[in-house]
């Protein structure tokens, strides 16, 4: 499965206003001197002083200030850019039929004999799907990888063979299904041989993304194949692609895929 390049932007508006104010300056009138004769008595003048005027108070508006618009991102939060070699085929489903097929995929026991109490947990599904395709389920690849899941055609025969199914990448929900089913197979895989027969899928039991803990191994797997992942971690205890699982475990964390 190969990583499809992603960028994303988002445009944010913060409008700000601002009002001021003024005052005015009061002025005070002096008496003028009154002449005194000797025939009356001295009268001392009245002075009236002149009132201050009250200040004047705006009257309060009866049009209620609109509410702003919120500013919505112009441009998808997966915006790929496919390779020349890559395509589109047919057309696409929206992602939100997208995710309630990736999410059904999760619900499935892959393996009801040896294993059933093991689970894909939908989270990891969807954060591969994200990945692979940013859930558009009519990509083709340079490589063969096809729809949500980026379906190998040698990945589809496995899976097919395997578990004796008659699974079609070609179709949207089939293809989330063979994409969980191989996370089962892998999750079986390293579970029994590394981790005493232990299919906890916790991110708990992980101490960093690049620990090789049964999730990580997974992951890493799905991008790289277990040869590639067993050799790596049987020579180092590392893994073989720390960076596509990094991806991967940070989009279980906090996903633009939430939002559908």
């Amino acid at each position: 499965m190969r990583k499809i390049n992603i960028v994303a932007a988002v445009t944010v508006l913060v409008v700000a206003a601002g009002c001021g104010l003024a005052g005015a300056d009061e002025e005070k009138q002096a008496a003028a001197p009154v002449a005194v004769t000797t025939s009356e008595p001295t009268v001392e003048p009245t002075v009236e002083e002149e009132p201050t005027p009250e200040p004047v108070k705006p009257s309060p508006s009866k049009t209620k200030a609109s509410k702003k618009p919120a500013v919505k991102p112009t441009e998808d939060p997966f915006n790929m850019q496919l390779p020349p070699c890559a395509d589109y085929v047919g057309k696409a489903v929206t992602r939100a039929k997208a995710k309630v097929a990736l999410n059904a995929a999760a619900t499935k026991v892959y393996w009801p004999g040896s294993a059933p109490t093991l689970r894909v947990p939908a989270d990891l599904i969807r954060s591969v799907a994200w990945h692979e395709s940013g859930w558009v389920s009519n990509i083709r690849n340079c490589d063969g990888g096809y729809g949500l899941m980026q379906v190998m055609p040698d990945t589809e025969d496995f899976v097919n063979q395997r578990f004796e199914k008659n699974y079609d990448s070609d179709d949207y929900k089939q293809n989330a299904i063979i994409g969980a089913n191989y996370l089962a197979w892998l999750t079986k895989y390293f579970g029994e041989k590394y981790f005493a027969e232990k299919y906890d899928l916790s991110t708990a039991k992980c101490k960093t993304d690049a620990s090789p803990c049964l999730l990580n191994l997974v992951i890493n797997g799905y991008n790289m194949g277990p040869g590639s992942t067993e050799e790596t971690y049987l020579a180092s205890k590392k893994l073989s692609n720390p960076d596509y699982v990094h991806l991967i475990r940070a989009n279980m964390r906090e996903c633009d895929c939430d939002r559908f």
